[in-house]
């Protein structure tokens, strides 16, 4: 079961990033961007909570990925491309702390 959600969770994480690009350009164009994330949730909030759950469905991809992949023996290909994609997210949020540009 961990594997289908691995995979789920991969395949909704395109879908919100993509969802919050078109608010960036539609309802939030002249809205200036926060200098944190909690001022950001307060001034475009369903951009920000759209873009934290793409990230966490990423997160989440890679959690269930590596559960199904070692407690079940899952050998599924989709569960080790969404668990490597979850892998890359995280890599990015690492590097995104501790680089902050």
């Amino acid at each position: 079961m961990p594997g289908k959600w691995s995979v789920g969770a991969c395949i909704a994480m395109p879908i919100l990033f993509i969802i919050g690009k078109s608010l960036t350009s539609s309802l939030y164009q002249s809205v200036p961007a926060g200098e944190t994330i909690l001022a950001d949730i307060t001034t475009r909030p369903a951009l920000a909570l759209t873009m934290i759950a793409g990230m966490g469905g990423g997160i989440l991809a890679l959690i269930t990925g590596l559960l199904a992949i070692f407690r079940q023996k899952e050998k599924a290909v989709l569960v080790y491309v969404s668990s490597f994609i979850g892998a890359l997210l995280m890599l990015f949020l690492a590097g995104e702390v501790l680089f902050p540009h």
